[in-house]
């Protein structure tokens, strides 16, 4: 009996984790982080400042514990594209999964963006740019050419300004996307076919 009370306990100190840091990133997004407070967080929970601490004592930790969640997801996509062959197929699935990985962090990728000066001074960035090198790093081949490395490189901020830029073309979101990634995985296709002279 003692386990189930203490399991859910634990399941509602996540659940509750969780709620403080959708609030948190929805009012980061609409009003910008500096001008966010702890107070405000608490008050759109409905909780006490005192129950916000006991999960997170500042904004940054909010912050940090929001970019974690964000960048698991590729660290184990880094993890799995380095176990596999470095074929084609690989490369064409590693870009897929980290379109997949960005769709499910869109709004944490808009706050980045909207709050880079932040973004820089939490050190939040040098984490974001050491997971983007080993993305780089495993759908690059060792020999490419640099036109190659480019493309491949390429691919990656495609799915970038995906999220952002070409927000203003035409065509529903959806088949926006799938169109971005159909151009990322094209580069890499070229990129690979470069390098193995296919």
């Amino acid at each position: 009996m003692g386990v189930t009370m203490h399991g859910t306990k634990q399941q509602r100190r996540g659940n509750t984790r969780r709620r403080i840091l959708d609030v948190a990133l929805e009012l980061f997004a609409e009003q910008g982080y500096e001008k966010t407070s702890l107070r405000e967080i608490a008050e759109h929970l409905g909780v006490t400042k005192a129950a916000l601490y006991y999960h997170f004592r500042t904004k940054e930790e909010i912050l940090v514990s929001l970019f974690e969640g964000l960048t698991q997801p590729v660290e184990e996509l880094i993890e799995w594209g380095r176990r596999q062959p470095h074929t084609l197929e690989t490369k064409q699935e590693i870009v897929r999964r980290y379109d997949r990985a960005l769709a499910d962090a869109a709004p944490l990728f808009r706050f980045m963006q909207e709050n880079q000066a932040t973004v820089r001074e939490l050190r939040i960035g040098d984490a974001f740019k050491d997971r983007m090198r080993g993305l780089k790093d495993i759908i690059i081949d060792p020999d490419a050419s640099l036109a190659d490395q480019v493309r491949c490189v390429s691919a990656i901020f495609t799915l970038h300004a995906g999220m952002f830029v070409m927000q203003d073309l035409g065509g529903d979101p959806e088949e926006r996307r799938e169109a971005v990634l159909e151009v990322a995985i094209d580069l890499v296709t070229q990129a690979h076919r470069g390098a193995h002279g296919s």
